[in-house]
């Protein structure tokens, strides 16, 4: 895919979104590929709110419940990484939600 808001590797497409309220980056393994190691079918989502601050929220899908915080994106990664299956360093992160944990 070629916007800012959604990008694709290794069996995930990643989407990026705002909200009235929050910034949310949701990953969903779909197993294409021949290297993905990410479990078909699952998904996780990192929320932070709207103004870019705070602690960023792991939830197993976009508006599910909160697992846990974290004060760094990177945390957040490896956690969601967890939930997929997958490193943290195979989760593909769409332009708009680099900045996200700064």
């Amino acid at each position: 895919m070629t916007d800012d808001r959604t990008a694709e590797a290794n069996g995930i497409t990643a989407t990026y979104d705002e909200t009235e309220t929050e910034r949310v980056l949701e990953f969903v393994a779909t197993g294409d590929g021949a290297d993905s190691q990410a479990r078909a079918g699952t998904s996780a989502a990192i929320a932070q709110n709207i103004e870019g601050y705070a602690m960023l929220k792991v939830r197993p899908t976009a508006d599910g419940d909160e697992l846990e915080r974290y004060y760094g994106f990177d945390m957040a990664l490896d956690h969601a990484g967890e939930l997929l299956g997958v490193s943290p360093h195979d989760l593909p992160i769409p332009t708009a939600a680099e900045d996200m944990g700064m």
